[in-house]
């Protein structure tokens, strides 16, 4: 198996789990939270495909699906298009109330783009640094374990609130 394969697996194994929990909730269930300041299935789901799209936007080089496929318009949410859910308070996770297929519909799109950049890569280009900003400097190999990690938290979270609430 080559690593592109690999990474490919673990982000289809998100979006088969996403799929599970996502079809068939109504928005009403999509947008409720377990407690006040507990994140909803919609927030979370939006949130780690916010992330995807964001970090490997950065690291390979191309835009975010989120602008330009035109998901943000799309999606309308009262949130700067730059957002990504990161630090976000209880009111602001409230503001994200999404349907199934508004959901499903931008991260397939960002699936479908992962796996783009993904078939690119050879083993090399896992040792190039994407983020000085850190010390040590994040290649990425890093970046990528980093964005299948919080995306199969928040996938198994998402799976969780699901499990609490119907």
């Amino acid at each position: 198996m080559k690593t592109s394969e690999l990474l490919l697996d673990a982000h289809s194994r998100v979006q088969e789990v996403l799929h599970d929990v996502v079809t068939g909730l109504d928005d009403k269930t999509l947008a409720t939270r377990p407690s006040d300041t507990a994140n909803s299935i919609a927030w979370l789901v939006w949130h780690l495909t916010r992330v995807q799209d964001d970090h490997l936007a950065d690291a390979g080089g191309y835009e975010q699906v989120y602008t330009a496929d035109g998901w943000f318009e799309r999606l309308g949410l009262p949130l700067d298009e730059a957002d990504t859910g990161y630090a976000h308070t209880s009111d602001q996770v409230g503001l994200v109330k999404l349907s199934a297929d508004q959901l499903l519909g931008y991260y397939d799109a960002v699936h479908a783009r992962t796996a783009e950049f993904l078939r690119t890569l050879t083993d090399d280009d896992l040792d190039r640094i994407v983020d000085r900003r850190w010390n040590p400097p994040v290649t990425l190999g890093v970046r990528l374990v980093s964005v299948i990690d919080d995306c199969a938290q928040h996938s198994g979270q998402a799976a969780y609130v699901k499990g609490l609430i119907s």
